[in-house]
C-alpha cells in the first residue's frame, strides 16, 4: 500500500491538528479544523492541498475552522451522524460501521458516545492508527458533557479491543497532567511511573507525547484500567462493575 504522511501540529492553546496524506492518489484530509489559520499554515509547509475535513464531534475547538475552510478550498466536511446538526459545513454523516473511502485506503467509523452524545472515532488498520478526538486521551479521557459513565466506558471498550501496536492520536496535548493524576490513583504502577518521567522529559523539550501505543495506553491509563486491583483498594470499590469504578475514576479527574 502506498505510504501515508502523517503530520500532527500545535493550535489553539493546546489543541492538537493533524493531516494526512495519501501520496498515491494526493489527496489530503485534515483530522478536525480546531483553529483555520493552523490549519492552513500546516497545509501550506506541506505543500498540500485540503480534500476533506473528518470531524470527531461538535464541539467549537474542533470544528472552527470547517466553514472558512471548505469556502476556500472546497474540501468535503464529513462528520457522525448523530451530532450532523451541530457540525458546521458537514456534507456527508456516517454511522457506526460505516468506510469511508480515503485515497487507496479505508477509515472505519466508530461511534464512541460519551464526552458527547454520539462522536466518532476514526480507525485507519491498514495503517494502525487512530484518530479518538476528545475520547481518549493519552493517559486520560474525555470529560463527560453529554453522555454517562456507563456509556463511556462502553465506548472505550470498543477502543481497548483493537490491536495494541495501534497508534492513538487525540485532540490535546493533556498527557503530563493525566500522568500525574493517574499516579494520584495507582501509584505502584511501575509502567506508569516509567512512562510519566518520559512524559516530563518530553514536555521540558515542548515535544509533543503522540501519538500514543495503545499497549501502553492499556498498561498505564486508568481509564482502561478499572479492573486494577490497586486503583480499586485505592477507590475502596473492590466489588464495583468496571464502568462504576470508571465512573469513580472520572469524577476524581474532574475534581483534581
Amino acid at each position: 500500500m502506498p505510504e501515508l504522511d502523517v503530520h500532527l501540529f500545535t493550535c489553539r492553546s493546546d489543541n492538537y491538528g493533524v493531516l494526512l496524506h495519501d501520496r498515491d492518489t494526493n489527496k489530503t484530509l485534515s483530522i478536525d479544523a480546531p483553529e483555520a489559520n493552523a490549519v492552513r499554515s500546516a497545509l501550506r509547509d506541506r505543500g498540500w492541498s485540503l480534500d476533506y475535513i473528518l470531524t470527531t464531534h461538535h464541539h467549537t475547538d474542533h470544528v472552527e475552522g470547517n466553514e472558512p475552510l471548505k469556502a476556500e478550498t472546497g474540501c468535503q466536511i464529513i462528520g457522525p451522524s448523530g451530532e450532523a446538526e451541530r457540525i458546521p459545513g458537514i456534507d456527508t454523516a456516517l454511522d457506526e460501521g460505516e468506510v469511508f473511502e480515503f485515497g487507496s485506503r479505508q477509515v472505519q467509523v466508530i461511534s464512541t458516545p460519551g464526552h458527547t452524545i454520539a462522536p466518532s472515532t476514526y480507525w485507519l488498520a491498514q495503517d494502525n492508527l487512530l484518530f479518538a478526538g476528545d475520547t481518549l486521551f493519552s493517559m486520560g479521557c474525555g470529560r463527560l458533557f453529554e453522555g454517562t459513565a456507563e456509556m463511556m466506558w462502553n465506548s472505550l471498550e470498543k477502543l481497548m479491543a483493537l490491536p495494541p501496536d495501534t497508534q492513538i492520536y487525540c485532540g490535546h496535548e493533556y498527557t503530563l497532567s493525566n500522568g500525574e493524576f493517574a499516579l494520584s490513583v495507582e501509584p505502584g504502577n511501575a509502567e506508569l511511573v516509567k512512562r510519566v518521567e518520559e512524559v516530563r522529559a518530553l514536555r521540558r523539550e515542548r515535544k509533543p507525547t503522540l501519538p500514543a501505543g495503545l499497549g501502553l495506553e492499556l498498561a498505564t491509563n486508568p481509564f482502561l484500567r478499572p479492573m486494577s486491583p490497586e486503583i480499586r483498594r485505592n477507590l475502596d470499590m473492590q466489588d464495583a462493575e468496571n464502568w462504576e469504578v470508571f465512573g469513580a475514576i472520572r469524577r476524581l479527574k474532574d475534581q483534581s
